[in-house]
């Protein structure tokens, strides 16, 4: 007998429950991100009418999820991008994962024929199909100049790309580029095309 489970399963021993190495790690920080919809195994239970009070006022259902916290987000390869944002009309950098790296984490296939929709706190909802997020390279970006982005600023999630260096994008009006990049992003619903 694994004394170690028992004792865990009981709720007696203060240790971490015994994981495959398959499994992610347990969240250790809040859920900064909900990917629903045409995901792999889930990593959380449907929507909690009572305790996702967000996602149920913007109008969100599902059975199952996958969650990412802070960790979750920074363990996956980084990428940076150095656009030109509309707010301040400078440069910044902003790093984090590739959206596609995301969704692949969620268990969303890489040849998958998908649309997403990518829901902000203030209720703002973009859809775009996986085949376009990968082409124009769109980042969940964590950081703006190294600093984390805040919640009440542009984050802390801001599913974002380089516009300045997009031929869909890069002529456009400084203050037409950004449509398809939610700030305060926190839900992504993944539907077949």
């Amino acid at each position: 007998m694994d004394k170690r489970r028992f004792l865990t399963v009981a709720g007696i021993a203060a240790v971490a429950p015994i994981r495959s190495e398959a499994a992610a790690p347990a969240a250790t920080g809040p859920t900064l991100l909900t990917v629903s919809g045409a995901i792999g195994k889930g990593n959380r239970g449907a929507l909690d009418p009572a305790l996702d009070q967000l996602m149920k006022k913007h109008g969100i259902q599902f059975d199952k999820a996958w969650t990412f916290d802070a960790a979750a987000l920074a363990r996956l390869p980084e990428v940076s991008i150095k656009p030109t944002l509309e707010y301040d009309a400078k440069q910044h950098t902003l790093q984090g994962p590739l959206l596609e790296t995301v969704l692949q984490a969620a268990g969303v296939a890489r040849d998958a024929k998908v649309l997403l929709g990518m829901r902000a706190i203030d209720g703002y909802n973009v859809i775009v199909s996986l085949a376009d997020a990968r082409s124009y390279r769109m980042i969940v970006a964590t950081r703006i100049d190294g600093k984390p982005l805040p919640l009440g600023g542009l984050g802390p999630l801001w599913v974002t790309y380089d516009a300045d260096n997009l031929p869909a994008f890069k002529d456009k009006p400084l203050k037409e580029r950004f449509g398809l990049s939610p700030w305060g992003m926190y839900h992504i619903d993944v539907r077949p095309a």
